[in-house]
């Protein structure tokens, strides 16, 4: 019997429906069809299972940081009473965009769904939870938006100084674009393991 991946626990992905309900529902399709941690990391998303009542001292934080020199960090909360501009801005999340750095995210309280794009533009519903951290690469497209529990508490990690700039669909002409469709979509298979 195989043991479970424990990042399974706080990170879940599925191809989502094509429903216009609320974004915050979890849009499954009827049968829901799972996409597996590894399928992600096809696309350049890593993910890992960390220690969120701990990760000022989380030794296994400190490292990835140091490996992928994670300079930067603040502290993002998500919820209509923390954020200004609340509804504007879940907008402007759930607007499909890319950065030309990675979106590096660790769920540190709450749950939220980002959504990435596979390499036939289909969307793909990454869940995650407390404990969650996730890297989306630079140059995908993809979206944020909270789950019906309207809260999420993130970790941002940058590498120097940050750049939030968002570039919504179309920027296919971007370098971060066309170098994100070189390695992962045309570039055949470049996994990467997540876990190293």
């Amino acid at each position: 019997m195989v043991a479970q991946d424990p990042r399974q626990e706080v990170i879940q992905a599925w191809y989502m429906d094509d429903s216009n309900e609320d974004q915050r529902l979890p849009h499954h399709k009827n049968p829901p069809e799972y996409v597996s941690l590894d399928k992600l990391a096809e696309l350049g998303v890593l993910s890992w299972r960390l220690d969120a009542d701990n990760y000022e001292t989380d030794q296994e934080l400190k490292k990835i940081r140091e490996d992928r020199g994670y300079s930067y960090v603040d502290f993002c909360e998500v919820c209509p009473e923390k954020l200004p501009n609340y509804e504007q801005k879940i907008k402007n999340f759930f607007e499909e965009h890319l950065h030309t750095d990675e979106e590096i995210r660790y769920c540190v309280d709450g749950s939220g769904y980002f959504d990435v794009r596979d390499q036939n533009d289909k969307w793909i519903r990454v869940a995650v939870k407390k404990g969650g951290m996730i890297v989306l690469p630079a140059g995908i497209y993809h979206r944020f938006t909270l789950d019906t529990d309207n809260y999420i508490k993130a970790m941002r990690l940058f590498v120097g100084d940050p750049i939030w700039t968002p570039f919504n669909r179309p920027h296919d002409e971007l370098p971060a674009r066309k170098e994100y469709l070189q390695a992962f979509v045309e570039g055949g298979d470049h996994a990467v393991d997540a876990t190293a």
